[in-house]
C-alpha cells in the first residue's frame, strides 16, 4: 500500500471542495505528500462535482487512478464513481437520505450507512453540518487520528466558536461510528509523522513566486481559472508593498501593466485564453517598444466560452503567433507547483533582462488544483536581481538612443524621467532614437534598411535567451523502451505513470519542455533521435507541440497520446498507451 484515496461526491452547494481540502490537510499535517483534484461545473449550484484527495509516503504527482473511500452525498455520486473503488473500497453514505443498492457497489468494496444528518441535528439544524459527521467517518477509516481533524477544524473556524464546536461534536460523532462498526479499512495508511508540508495551488505558487520576484503592480480582470492569483495578492498587497488592480477588462489591464512596467516597476497580467485573446494587440505595443511584461495564461477547453470550468493545453498556437507581425517572447510552461513557483520568478528575470513579454503557460489543471511540497522547495531568502541596463543620466548633448542597435538585441533602457534621457516610445517603428520612420520616411531607401536593421535587432534577443535558459532534460533512465514529450501540466500525470511502468519492469523516461519558446531546438533533436520508442503527450487535438517540435526540428512525432474532453490526463491512460506502444498489449 503506497497511497490511498478519498473522494468526495454531491451537487454544486453542498461544501464538496471544503471537504476535499480537508482531506487533503489532514494528510498534509502527518508529512503525507498530497494531491488533490477539484472537478466541478460551471453552474453555482447544483451539477454534479466531485473532490479526490490522494496521499502517499512518497511523491504523489496527480489525481492517481481509483479511489479507496468514497464519501457520497447523494445517489448520482455512487452511480458515477462506485466503479473507480479499488478493492477494500468503502462508501460512505447517509441512509436517511437514500440507499445503495447492491448492483452499484463493486465486488471486493463494501458500502458503510453513516448516519451524518443524525449526527449533525444532535448540534445545529444547518445540514451542512452533516459533512463535519462524514469527514469524520472518512477519518476514521483511512485511518487518521482524530487529533489531527480536530486541529485542522480549529484553523478553519477558529474565528467562530460556535460553528468550531458544532463541527468539532459532530466529527467526533461521525470518528468514534466508524471506528467502532468498521475500524480503518485494510488500505489505510499507516501515519508516518513528520514535518507538515507545504499545500498550495499552482496559482497560489505563481502568486509567491511573483511577489518573491518583486512584483510591484498586478493589473488583472477576473476570468477562471487566473482569478485566484489576484485574490492571493490582493490579500497580501500590503504585506508585500504590491498595488493590485481590478480592471475594468482584459484589454484595460495588460494596457495598465505595460505602463506600469515603463515606468520602471516590475508588473503582471493574468487570464485565461479568452481574455488573452483580448490582449493580443497590446502584448504587439509591448513588443514594439521593449517594454518587459509577464502575462500568466492559464488555459481553459476552448473555442469561445468552450467548457469554461474544465483543463486544456489548446493555447499555445496562439501564445506562439498572439499580436500582428514577429517580435521576440518567451513562452515558460512550469509542470508543477514548485516549478511555477520557480518559473515565474524566472519569467520576471527574462523579462527585464531581455525586455520583451514573457508569457507563463498553465493550466486549470495545474492552476486550481492541490499540490503538496517540501517548504525547501519554495526558497524565500531570494533578493529580486535589477537587470535594468540604465545609462548614466547626461546632459542630452550626446543623444540617449533608447533603441540602439546592439550585437545582442538589448538596447540600455531608462526609467522615463531621468535627466538627459529622453526619448519616444511609440508603436509605430522607429530609429535608435525612437522617433518614427513609419510615416513621411517609410519607403524612403535609407529607413527600408533601418526598418531591417531595427527587426534583426529585436529578433536577435532570440538568440540570447536560448543561450541564457535551460535546455530540457530527460526525467527518468537514460535509455529507456519508450520516451514521452509533453509540456506543462502532463508532466503530472507521467511522473506518476511512469513509477507503475517502472513496478512492471518497462523502462520510460520523459522529455518535459518546459520552455516551449524559443525552442533549444538543438539539443531537444539530439534526445529525440537517440529516443527508441518516442510518444507525444498532450492535451490538445492537434499535438500542438509537437508541430512546433517538427517545425524546429524536422522530426515528426507521429505516436501521440491527445486528450482534449476536458477532463486531466489519468496515468492509466499513459500506462495504456505504452503499453500498447511496447508491443506488451495490442492497440
Amino acid at each position: 500500500m503506497k497511497d490511498i484515496s478519498l473522494r468526495a461526491g454531491g451537487a454544486a452547494g453542498d461544501g464538496i471542495a471544503s471537504v476535499g481540502e480537508v482531506f487533503c490537510r489532514l494528510f498534509s499535517r502527518n508529512g503525507f505528500y498530497v494531491f488533490g483534484h477539484n472537478g466541478y461545473q460551471s453552474v453555482i449550484r447544483g451539477g454534479h462535482v466531485w473532490f479526490q484527495a490522494r496521499a502517499g509516503h512518497d511523491r504523489v504527482w496527480s489525481q492517481g487512478d481509483g479511489c479507496d473511500i468514497l464519501y457520497a452525498l447523494d445517489r448520482a455520486t455512487v452511480e458515477v464513481h462506485a466503479r473507480a473503488l479499488r478493492e477494500g473500497g468503502v462508501i460512505v453514505y447517509d441512509p436517511e437520505k437514500f440507499q445503495v443498492p447492491s448492483e452499484l457497489v463493486p465486488a471486493g468494496t463494501k458500502a458503510f450507512p453513516v448516519p451524518t444528518l443524525e449526527f449533525a441535528r444532535k448540534f445545529s439544524p444547518q445540514a451542512i453540518l452533516q459533512n463535519a459527521a462524514g469527514m469524520g467517518a472518512c477519518a476514521a477509516l483511512a485511518g487518521v487520528p482524530l487529533a489531527t481533524l480536530d486541529q485542522v477544524l480549529t484553523d478553519q473556524f477558529r474565528k467562530k466558536k460556535d460553528i468550531l464546536e458544532q463541527n468539532l461534536g459532530a466529527s467526533k460523532l461521525g470518528y468514534e461510528h466508524a471506528q467502532r462498526e468498521m475500524g480503518a479499512i485494510g488500505r489505510a495508511l499507516p501515519m508516518k509523522g513528520g514535518a507538515s508540508k507545504l499545500l498550495l495551488s499552482g496559482n497560489q505558487a505563481i502568486a509567491l513566486g511573483a511577489a518573491s520576484a518583486g512584483l510591484k503592480f498586478l493589473a488583472q480582470y477576473p476570468m477562471t481559472p487566473a482569478t485566484s492569483i489576484m485574490h492571493w495578492l490582493a490579500d497580501h498587497a500590503v504585506d508585500f508593498d504590491i498595488l493590485v488592480k481590478q480592471a475594468e477588462d482584459e484589454l484595460a489591464a495588460i494596457n495598465m501593466a505595460i505602463g506600469a512596467s515603463y515606468a520602471g516597476v516590475r508588473a503582471m497580467t493574468a487570464t485565461s485564453g479568452g481574455g488573452f485573446s483580448l490582449m493580443v494587440e497590446a502584448l504587439g505595443l509591448a513588443g514594439m517598444t521593449e517594454t518587459p511584461l509577464v502575462v500568466v495564461e492559464a488555459q481553459r477547453s476552448g473555442p469561445s466560452t468552450g467548457l469554461p470550468t474544465k483543463t486544456e493545453q489548446g493555447d499555445l498556437n496562439m501564445m506562439l503567433g498572439a499580436s500582428q507581425g514577429e517580435f521576440p517572447r518567451v513562452i515558460l510552461a512550469p509542470g508543477s507547483a514548485s516549478a511555477a513557483f520557480r518559473a515565474t520568478r524566472r519569467s520576471f528575470e527574462l523579462a527585464e533582462e531581455f525586455q520583451t513579454p514573457v508569457l507563463l503557460a498553465t493550466d486549470l489543471f495545474l492552476s486550481e488544483d492541490l499540490h503538496s511540497v517540501d517548504r525547501e522547495e519554495l526558497p524565500l531568502d531570494y533578493d529580486p536581481p535589477s537587470l535594468f541596463q540604465v545609462p548614466e543620466p547626461t546632459d542630452g548633448s550626446n543623444g540617449y538612443k533608447r533603441y540602439l542597435l546592439t550585437p545582442s538585441g538589448v538596447s540600455p533602457r531608462a526609467i522615463p524621467g531621468q535627466k538627459g534621457l529622453n526619448f519616444v516610445a511609440g508603436s509605430d517603428e522607429h530609429d535608435e532614437s525612437g522617433h518614427l520612420i513609419s510615416d513621411v520616411n517609410a519607403g524612403i531607401p535609407m529607413f527600408i534598411e533601418l526598418r531591417k536593421k531595427m527587426m534583426e535587432k529585436r529578433m536577435r534577443k532570440l538568440q540570447g535567451i536560448v543561450q541564457a535558459t535551460a535546455p530540457p532534460k530527460l526525467e527518468g533512465p537514460a535509455k529507456a523502451e519508450v520516451t514521452l514529450v509533453g509540456w506543462g501540466s502532463t508532466a503530472l500525470a507521467v511522473r506518476d505513470a511512469m513509477r507503475l511502468l517502472e513496478e512492471r519492469g518497462i523502462a520510460v523516461n520523459y522529455l518535459n519542455v518546459e520552455q516551449p519558446y524559443p525552442l533549444h531546438t538543438e539539443p531537444i533533436a539530439r534526445m529525440l533521435k537517440e529516443a527508441k520508442r518516442p510518444v507525444l503527450v498532450e492535451q490538445n487535438f492537434s499535438g500542438q507541440l509537437g508541430r512546433l517540435i517538427r517545425a524546429e526540428t524536422g522530426i515528426d512525432l507521429p505516436v501521440k497520446l491527445l486528450k482534449y474532453d476536458g477532463e486531466p490526463l489519468y496515468p492509466w491512460e499513459i500506462v495504456g498507451k505504452v503499453l500498447e506502444v511496447s508491443g506488451r498489449v495490442a492497440s
